[in-house]
């Protein structure tokens, strides 16, 4: 395409998830109602392990880190999407894309980083028992949570910088509901060469190395687990991992299936469905994942409930 063809884009039309206008009060309500719970679970979480001194352990503090960047994660999108359901124009500008971008894929990232922290947490806690306090100290653990931060921030920086290189044509039109990285280098003018690069070099060294080092903790967790003489200790020991492991399973999977994939063969509209998974319904779902099989964190909600 020549440059007499590029325009100067000031914002992004986000078409969002469907243009049918008698869909958009069903989905409205249904993502307000995902989105409430997501904010509401987490936020008892959070409050949970800041107001219950026994809670106030490394398995807890990340539990409670994560449940924050989940929050976080999705007020990056959906307030957007419901404001735009009714919005005659869907508009969001320029620089509000990229800073959308940029917080999107800081907090997908602290996810990442946060759930192989936990993995190793868990390692810890059953293949050194007696030494657990004595390994994952406060200040150990504090130094992980801002390793986390620091390196998710980097991480967004990186591709935020790159996607603001490139030129955009007259078609500002975006097929989803929020600026993700894949439908913004679908409608670019110009090579998005690097950007994918990027994304298949560094993205895949960030994510596949949590992954793997998440593997290697289970490994050693399954190792020592079947070390365990009883069957009733056996299960125990895998209980405790077994809501790590439910909320990995989700994540990884559908964050693979939508970027670790070339773009001619990226599909808007699966992509659009399998991104809903990984930005609402999971750190909506993560509270009642980690909650329901933890007795810990059920006790101390019922103190709370009896409290008030």
């Amino acid at each position: 395409m020549g440059n007499t063809n590029w325009t100067s884009v000031s914002h992004f039309v986000l078409l969002g998830i469907s243009t049918h206008p008698d869909e958009q009060i069903p989905l409205f309500l249904l993502f307000l109602l995902m989105y409430t719970i997501n904010i509401s679970g987490n936020f008892a979480i959070i409050t949970l392990i800041i107001s219950t001194p026994h809670l106030h352990t490394p398995m807890y503090i990340f539990l409670g880190n994560l449940a924050l960047a989940d929050i976080c994660f999705t007020s990056t999108t959906v307030p957007k999407m419901l404001q735009n359901t009714f919005s005659p124009t869907k508009a969001i500008s320029y620089l509000g894309c990229l800073t959308q971008t940029y917080f999107f894929i800081c907090f997908a990232a602290m996810e990442n980083f946060l759930l192989a922290v936990m993995a190793y947490d868990r390692y810890i806690a059953i293949s050194h028992p007696l030494r657990y306090s004595m390994i994952l100290t406060r200040m150990l653990c504090a130094q992980m949570v801002a390793v986390c931060h620091v390196l998710s921030h980097l991480h967004a920086l990186l591709h935020t910088f790159l996607m603001g290189q490139l030129i955009f044509c007259a078609d500002n039109r975006i097929p989803h509901f929020f600026c993700d990285l894949y439908p913004l280098m679908k409608i670019s003018c110009t090579s998005t060469h690097l950007n994918t690069l990027m994304i298949h070099t560094e993205g895949v060294i960030i994510i596949s190395g949590a992954l793997t080092f998440i593997t290697a903790s289970y490994a050693c967790i399954i190792s020592a687990v079947l070390r365990i003489p009883s069957a009733k200790g056996k299960w125990r020991a895998f209980s405790t991992c077994g809501s790590h492991f439910t909320v990995v399973a989700i994540f990884y999977g559908t964050l693979t299936w939508v970027y670790f994939r070339p773009l001619s063969s990226y599909s808007v509209t699966k992509g659009r469905i399998v991104t809903v998974v990984y930005t609402v319904v999971t750190p909506m779902l993560n509270p009642f994942i980690y909650s329901l099989r933890n007795k810990d964190v059920k006790g101390a909600f019922r103190k709370w409930m009896s409290r008030i």
